[in-house]
């Protein structure tokens, strides 16, 4: 897939990928693009580390983890994430190795505009385009020819579109393009 998007004229590396933590598709990223940074998804992230917390503690842990994602800052961000594992890392080490494992790629926005955040700490915008194909194959059992399937997938995509906005901040993407500093999201002035 990463091939195919570089084949049809996807000529630099982009600045960031956001993903779960599907390995397959990070070794492929760091091949296909060297230079992309990596940011991990909060959302399946959160779903990750609560699964390995007793429901009772869920949804303070829940709280604790915004805490960390909502930071104004990376250095608040750090203070949040070390209250987390100091909280759990004795009963529940696995939750802790969960979140720890993964620390510096879940605070990569960090180095982005503040505009972007909430496009960029999740995965969910795109998955939710996804959704709808993945309940129409459900409902129709199956896609038929492949031309079927492209045909549907193209439709629903079209149809998805209609509901989607301008990113935040949308101003700012050639500053990131240019490599323009961006330290706990404020635009840093050339030296």
């Amino acid at each position: 897939m990463l091939l195919d998007v570089k084949s049809r004229g996807l000529n630099m590396d982009p600045k960031l990928a956001i993903a779960d933590g599907a390995l397959g598709f990070w070794a492929a990223v760091r091949k296909v693009w060297p230079n992309t940074r990596e940011q991990r998804c909060w959302v399946h992230k959160t779903a990750n580390v609560l699964n390995k917390l007793p429901k009772r503690l869920q949804p303070h842990a829940k709280n604790m983890l915004h805490q960390i994602w909502m930071a104004p800052t990376r250095f608040d961000a750090n203070k949040a994430f070390d209250l987390f594992i100091a909280t759990y890392q004795a009963k529940y080490p696995k939750a802790a190795e969960c979140l720890t494992k993964d620390r510096d790629v879940l605070l990569t926005f960090y180095d982005f505009p503040a505009e972007h955040w909430a496009h960029l700490r999740t995965t969910n915008p795109i998955e939710s385009t996804f959704a709808t194909v993945r309940l129409r194959h459900r409902r129709t059992k199956g896609n038929g020819s492949r031309k079927a399937c492209l045909a549907m997938v193209f439709k629903l995509a079209k149809s998805a579109e209609k509901g989607w906005r301008r990113l935040n901040g949308h101003d700012l993407i050639p500053d990131v393009i240019d490599g323009v500093v961006f330290i706990d999201g404020v635009k840093q002035q050339a030296a």
